[in-house]
C-alpha cells in the first residue's frame, strides 16, 4: 500500500491516488468469503457450505470485490494520508481507478485550510467589572431567607393577599364547564398572578370553608382560542389558609445558613462571591472580544464540510444534554415542533465561530512555537478523572494524547493573546459642548458607556465524557 500522487485544489481541496496490493486485497476477499458465505445457496451444497471457487464460478469473481475493498481502504488510505503529510477533514469520496494489477484508488476530499493571521499581540479590548451594591447582596440574603421560610397554618382570620389559599374550583362559560378548568386541594399564593387576573384578588376576604363565585373574563391573547375573551365564572371552595414565615434576620440565621457566627460576616461572604463572579464574567467577556477579535484577522479558505461537521457535533451534544434532563432530541422535536433542519440552523453561527477561532489559535501555536509537556498532558488527564470519577487508565483510552495535546496548545495560545492584550477599562464617551443662544457658558452631556456585544467562547473537547461548558 502505497501514496502513487496528491494534489492540492483550490478551497482547501485534495486529489490523491494511492494502492492496495494485490497480496492485502486477497487476505481481504478471504475475509469477504468468509462473512458472506452463510447466506449464499449453491445447487448441490448446504446452504452456507460451498467452496470459494464454486461460488466465484455462479456469480462471478467480482462478487467478494465490494466488501474485500471496502475493508481495505481505511488502513491503506490512513497510510497514504500520512504518506502525503495531509490534515483531512470530513469524509472522502473514494471511486476506483484501476483494478490491474495492484488496486489503484482515488480519494477526493478537503484539508484544514491554510491559515494566517497577524496583530494578534497587542489587541486593545475593554474590561468591565460590574459593581456589587448593597441592594443585590440583600436580595441574595433575602432569597437565602425565603428558601428558609417555614409554612404556618392559618385558622383564625380571613384570607388575604400573600396567603397560601388551598382551594377547590371548576370553571363554567355560558354555564358549560370546560375542559381543563377544574382542580382540587390546589395551592394559591395570592398576588402570585399563576391563575387570570382577577381571580385570587376575589379570594382574599373569603374565610375557610366559604364556597363563592370567582366572576373573571379571560384574556384576548389567552392561549385556549375557545377561551379566549369569553366571562367565566368559577365556583370555588376555600378549604385552608398558610403562610410562608421568614426567619429573623439576625445572627442565628446567619449560623442556620451558613459557616459564620454573625450577619456581618454572612453577608461579606455573599459580598465576596459575587465580586468574584463579576469578575470571572469580566474576564470572559475579555476572552470572548480577544476571539471576535481573532476571527476579523483570520484569513482562510475554510472548507464547508468543517462547518457542517462542527454544527453536527453541537447537535449530538445537545442531544446528550437533553438525555441528562431525561428527554431526547426527537422527543423535544416533537413538543417544540422544531424540526433537524431548524436546529442545526440556529447552531450553524456557533459553529462557524468555534471553527474559526480554533483555526486562528491553532495557527498562533504554531507560529509561537507552543509545546505541551508530558507532565502537564498527564495533570490533564487527571483533571478529567477528576471531574467525572472516571479512572485515568479509562479516560486515556477514550482521548488520544495527540487531540489532548491539541486542546492544550488551543488554550495556552488563547493565554499568550490575553496575556498579550492591552486591557482597560471602558473609556467614556468625550464630553460635548453645546452653546446657549442666551448665555456664554457650555452645557456638557453627560458621558455615555461605550457598548461592546460579545459571545461565549468554547473549545470543543474530544473527550467521550462531557466536556462542554455549555
Amino acid at each position: 500500500m502505497s501514496l502513487i500522487k496528491k494534489e492540492l485544489t483550490e478551497k482547501s481541496g485534495f486529489v490523491m491516488e494511492f494502492s492496495v496490493s494485490r497480496e492485502v486485497y486477497a487476505k481481504a476477499e478471504i475475509e469477504a468469503y468468509k462473512k458472506n458465505v452463510k447466506s449464499i445457496n449453491i445447487p448441490g451444497f448446504r446452504k452456507g457450505k460451498a467452496p470459494k471457487a464454486i461460488i466465484e464460478k455462479y456469480y462471478g469473481k467480482g462478487i467478494w470485490f465490494e466488501d474485500a475493498i471496502n475493508a481495505c481502504i481505511p488502513e491503506a488510505f490512513e497510510e497514504a494520508v500520512k504518506e502525503a503529510g495531509l490534515d483531512i477533514v470530513g469524509q472522502p469520496q473514494f471511486d476506483l481507478v484501476s483494478d490491474e494489477g495492484d488496486i489503484v484508488l482515488k480519494a477526493v476530499g478537503f484539508v484544514k485550510p491554510e491559515v494566517t493571521i497577524d496583530g494578534y499581540k497587542g489587541i486593545a479590548v475593554e474590561k468591565k467589572v460590574a459593581e456589587v451594591t448593597d441592594a443585590e447582596v440583600d436580595g441574595e440574603v433575602e432569597n437565602a431567607r425565603k428558601r428558609n421560610a417555614r409554612t404556618i397554618e392559618i385558622t383564625d382570620r380571613a384570607a388575604a393577599m400573600g396567603d397560601i389559599a388551598n382551594i377547590n374550583y371548576e370553571g363554567f362559560v355560558d354555564g358549560v364547564a370546560f375542559d381543563g378548568g377544574k382542580g382540587e386541594g390546589h395551592d394559591l399564593t395570592l398576588g402570585s398572578g399563576q391563575f387570570i387576573p382577577g381571580f385570587e384578588e376575589q379570594i382574599a376576604g373569603k374565610t375557610i370553608g366559604e364556597e363563592f363565585d370567582v366572576n373573571v373574563t379571560f384574556p384576548e391573547e389567552y392561549h385556549a382560542a375557545e377561551l379566549a375573551g369569553k366571562a367565566a365564572t368559577f365556583k370555588t371552595k376555600l378549604n385552608s389558609l398558610k403562610v410562608e414565615e421568614l426567619p429573623a434576620l439576625d445572627d442565628e440565621f446567619a449560623k442556620d445558613v451558613s459557616e459564620f457566627d454573625t450577619l456581618d460576616e454572612y453577608k461579606a461572604d455573599i459580598k465576596s462571591k459575587m465580586v468574584k463572579r463579576n469578575e470571572d464574567k469580566a474576564e470572559a467577556d475579555v476572552e470572548n472580544a480577544l476571539a471576535e477579535a481573532l476571527m476579523e484577522k483570520l484569513v482562510a479558505e475554510i472548507p464547508e464540510v468543517m462547518f457542517e461537521i462542527e454544527t453536527e457535533n453541537y447537535v449530538r451534544d445537545y442531544d446528550s444534554r437533553l438525555r441528562q434532563s431525561g428527554l431526547d432530541l426527537n422527543t423535544y422535536m416533537k413538543y417544540t415542533g422544531l424540526t433537524l433542519e431548524a436546529l442545526r440552523e440556529q447552531m450553524r453561527p456557533q459553529a462557524e465561530r468555534q471553527v474559526k477561532v480554533r483555526l486562528a489559535l491553532e495557527k498562533i501555536a504554531s507560529l509561537e512555537a507552543l509545546t505541551v509537556s508530558e507532565d502537564e498532558t498527564n495533570e490533564e488527564y487527571q483533571r478529567i478523572s477528576n471531574a467525572y470519577s472516571v479512572p485515568v487508565d479509562q479516560v486515556k483510552a477514550m482521548i488520544a494524547a495527540e487531540d489532548l495535546n491539541a486542546d492544550l496548545l488551543v488554550g495556552k495560545a488563547l493565554k499568550l493573546v490575553r496575556e498579550n492584550a492591552k486591557v482597560g477599562a471602558p473609556k467614556a464617551k468625550k464630553a460635548s459642548t453645546k452653546k446657549a443662544a442666551s448665555k456664554a457658558e457650555d452645557a456638557e452631556e453627560a458621558p455615555k458607556a461605550k457598548k461592546t456585544t460579545t459571545k461565549k467562547t468554547t473549545t470543543k473537547k474530544t473527550a467521550k465524557t462531557e466536556e462542554k461548558a455549555d
